[in-house]
């Protein structure tokens, strides 16, 4: 009987070390970007707390319009992206996502419109990789650096880039296959 009772508990303690493992790995994970990364390594942590606070808020607010709404945070500056049906809750969403702790500035480029169909959404995020890919090839612009989100074919980058970064990283964004439309959030650094 005490040879049952130990096997079931190295079995818990088994289960507990794997999601140990996971949150090893996740931080792992975490610190390997915030290095990469202009941000301070508190302000890249709270930028992900940010996103997941305000998408918490978004749903407990307006649950039943913010499957389409995409929060994304860089220097604690938020960019509201997707599709709300209308402009009462598009207000809405700014207003939830400013009362969040840390938020400096909402960009709301919410679209007041249906659902994007998938292969829209799948067109965004080809054009997104391209961007990335050719930032990262761009020995000019630091392109671990540069947030890349793309909406209906418009994209937003977002980053901390000096004057000379930037116009090349908008230049790329621009001349890349299917971009109808670039928006820089940049903050300026020297």
């Amino acid at each position: 009987m005490n040879k049952l009772i130990y096997i079931a508990l190295a079995g818990v303690a088994l289960s507990q070390l794997h999601g140990c493992a996971a949150v090893a790995v996740g931080g792992a994970a975490t610190g390997t970007a915030a290095v990469l990364d202009r941000r301070t390594t508190g302000v890249f942590v709270g930028d992900q707390e940010i996103e997941l606070r305000a998408m918490s808020r978004l749903g407990e607010a307006i649950p039943e319009k913010t499957g389409n709404i995409s929060v994304t945070s860089y220097n604690r500056q938020v960019l509201l992206t997707g599709q709300v049906p209308d402009e009462t809750t598009r207000s809405r969403a700014s207003e939830v996502v400013k009362g969040v702790p840390e938020v400096r500035t909402v960009f709301n480029e919410l679209g007041i419109s249906g659902v994007t169909s998938f292969t829209a959404r799948a067109n965004d995020s080809a054009i997104t990789g391209n961007v990335k890919t050719r930032l990262l090839g761009e020995k000019r612009v630091p392109g671990t650096k540069v947030k890349v989100v793309t909406e209906s074919g418009v994209v937003y980058l977002m980053g901390l880039l000096t004057p000379t970064e930037a116009r090349v990283a908008t230049d790329i964004a621009r001349t890349t296959s299917g971009v109808t439309k670039v928006v820089t959030l940049f903050e300026t650094v020297d």
